[in-house]
């Protein structure tokens, strides 16, 4: 198992790579064959409004569970590859849940977020950014399939409450999105 995690992260880092350089090249307008250096690449990413959607959630964080206020863990989020991305490191503390790691990016041929979730016990979550709110948000979505081939929705809302706090709640719906069933709610405080 440690094996197809570690080769799982390794495709996905391949992957990653290969679409920030597709990025940083159509950013710069460069061709597909030039040899871009750190001379010639700027930061593109940096430049641009849309890679500025999650700075709100940039941090470290303790996580609060917002039903019984018991503190859940901690979540380090950070842009990475100059703004071209952001990495979440989650960190469980209970001693039945996993730790975990998101890499969201921007896809710019469909101008669409991504997210990429993946745990040690699974299941690997894969959902596109669906909705920003007026005041700042935003709410991440995908199916999730499961082996027997069936397959469920499952969403995540990002609030800021204020600098310094984040409501973020997960959500399931076996029913194609007519219901929804919270499966995780809680309070993202800012580290001091």
């Amino acid at each position: 198992m440690k094996h197809l995690a570690a080769l799982l992260f390794l495709t996905l880092s391949i992957l990653f790579f290969a679409q920030a350089a597709q990025v940083a090249r159509a950013a710069l307008r460069l061709p597909e064959n030039h040899p871009a250096t750190s001379d010639t690449v700027t930061h593109p990413c940096e430049a641009d409004p849309v890679y500025h959607t999650l700075d709100f959630w940039v941090g470290s964080w303790d996580v609060y569970d917002n039903h019984n206020r018991s503190k859940g863990g901690t979540d380090v989020v950070e842009k990475i590859l100059q703004g071209c991305a952001i990495i979440e490191n989650w960190h469980e503390l209970s001693a039945d849940g996993a730790d975990g790691k998101s890499l969201f990016y921007y896809q710019r041929a469909t101008k669409s977020w991504k997210q990429v979730w993946v745990t040690a016990v699974g299941p690997i979550k894969e959902k596109k950014l669906i909705e920003e709110f007026k005041h700042g948000g935003v709410r991440f979505q995908g199916e999730i399939p499961h082996p027997d081939g069936k397959s469920h929705l499952d969403r995540t809302t990002l609030t800021p409450i204020d600098r310094d706090r984040v409501h973020q709640v997960i959500e399931i719906s076996r029913d194609s999105g007519r219901t929804w069933e919270v499966t995780f709610d809680a309070e993202y405080r800012r580290q001091k």
